[in-house]
């Protein structure tokens, strides 16, 4: 179940040994048995070997860029962006600690209350492999920080990064219990989740995956976070520099290979500027050639398999046969690897099945609004709610639109994008619940209510 297939070529690198039923037992054990002695040592303790971390992925950087671009195709520039914002994760989590952990004292009638922010147990964390290093440190860093100890269950087709990452842990002084890598099978998950033991679990992946693990969840009386799918809108309401905007557009939707929840997939461009657009927008599009994603310089990088490629061709044909419009691309490339065509599409309707789908490619759906209403009806016509961006030369007039965004998070003049001290999440069908920033830290928290009369 977990291997390392490289996408450029489909070569099985490696594969690894799913955990026994013993195995993930004695890795719950030893999460509820360190959960006893991290939670109540020294907060400085915590933070100093949290700060270690985050020095040691600093290090070793070049070693995790090179696993990432062999195991999903990562491009490494984008790896490169990845693991900074790691590094900022993990210090901006050691640095805040104790500012976000400290007491808050309120009057009650009578006397004083005040609250006391303590972790809760073992979280189980289910981490994707579209950012394998990333969506494991606004996870794991929060949670440690607080407390918590950690059981991570990665991406089967991950197992490199997963146990490069526990390395680390371990190696900045992260005791074993606090910190356990698993290499569990779906069926094990369940159980897991089912364990007393165990106080919650985060979820980042498919609207599938998180549906099925909230229920799991549910039956159990367990906290889930689920960051799950997101078909965010760009919506430009004008310009004063059209092929600078349409270039900013098209580095968004195609980082990462547009395998990000929160990449802006739908364009939403007002009428008077829609064609000059397009224009632009191809003009980009069209200039990204498939290279090895190990190579400085590449534009065009694989899919994480070849499934992920097959699987975006196949919303694309449907689309086309439905009636969209193909201005560039929409085609597998070769016969082996799991390159896609960078892809616009035009002319998409609320009648065709992609104007409701999540495309996770390197595809960007343009739309032409006649108005502002227009445009605000077409960015909510989704079932996803992760992010949104605004771009207007009146800032004012983008937030005033960005105010009307059914989504987690809105972005005014600038495309979304993460940091460690700004919270991530979405609603409706993109998730529940906030990662990263002061938010992300009190998910698994207990937060203690301590009355005291006078």
């Amino acid at each position: 179940m977990y291997a390392v297939t490289n996408p450029v070529d489909e070569t099985l690198v490696q594969e690894f040994s799913t955990c026994t039923d013993s195995e993930i037992d004695d890795a719950v054990s030893a999460a509820h048995q360190e959960y006893l002695i991290w939670s109540r040592g020294d907060l400085d303790v915590r933070t100093a070997k949290i700060k270690k971390a985050a020095a040691l992925f600093a290090e070793r950087a070049d070693e995790f860029v090179a696993i990432m671009s062999r195991e999903m195709g990562k491009r490494v520039s984008d790896a490169r962006g990845e693991m900074e914002i790691v590094c900022e994760i993990f210090s901006y989590y050691a640095d805040n600690a104790k500012q976000l952990l400290a007491d808050e004292e309120f009057p009650i009638t009578g006397g004083t209350g005040t609250i006391r922010k303590t972790g809760v147990g073992p979280i189980l964390g289910i981490m994707p492999w579209n950012y394998p290093v990333y969506q494991v440190a606004r996870f794991a860093a929060p949670n440690l920080v607080l407390g918590n100890t950690v059981l991570l269950k990665h991406a089967p087709i991950c197992p490199e990064t997963a146990l490069a990452i526990e390395q680390l842990m371990h190696d900045a002084g992260i005791p074993k219990g606090a910190y356990v890598n698993i290499f569990a099978s779906h069926e094990q998950v369940a159980t897991i989740i089912s364990d007393p033991r165990v106080q919650g679990v985060s979820l980042t992946g498919s609207e599938r995956a998180g549906a099925a693990v909230a229920a799991e969840a549910g039956k159990h009386l367990k906290k889930v976070v689920l960051e799950l799918g997101g078909s965010d809108p760009m919506v430009i309401l004008d310009s004063d520099d059209l092929p600078a905007l349409a270039h900013r557009a098209a580095e968004a939707r195609l980082d990462n290979m547009g395998q990000a929840c929160n990449s802006p997939k739908r364009m939403i461009v007002l009428q008077d500027i829609y064609p000059d657009f397009v224009t632009e927008l191809v003009k980009d599009f069209a200039g990204y050639a498939p290279g090895d994603p190990m190579v400085e310089g590449a534009t065009l990088a694989p899919l994480s398999t070849k499934v992920a490629a097959q699987r975006v061709h196949a919303q694309v044909a449907r689309a086309r046969e439905q009636g969209a419009s193909i201005e560039c691309g929409g085609n597998l490339i070769g016969e082996v690897g799991a390159y896609f065509e960078a892809t616009v599409i035009t002319g998409v309707t609320p009648a065709m099945d992609i104007h409701h789908e999540e495309v996770f490619g390197p595809v960007a759906i343009v739309y032409s609004a006649s108005n502002e209403d227009q445009a605000l009806e077409l960015a909510n016509d989704t079932p996803f709610g992760l992010g949104s961006s605004v771009f207007a030369t009146d800032p004012k007039r983008a937030m005033a639109f960005g105010r009307q965004i059914e989504a987690g998070m809105v972005y005014v003049n600038n495309v979304g994008g993460s940091q460690a001290d700004l919270p991530f999440g979405g609603v409706k069908r993109s998730g529940i619940g906030r990662e990263l920033g002061y938010l992300g830290i009190e998910e698994f928290m207990n937060k203690q209510v301590i009355r005291v009369l006078d």
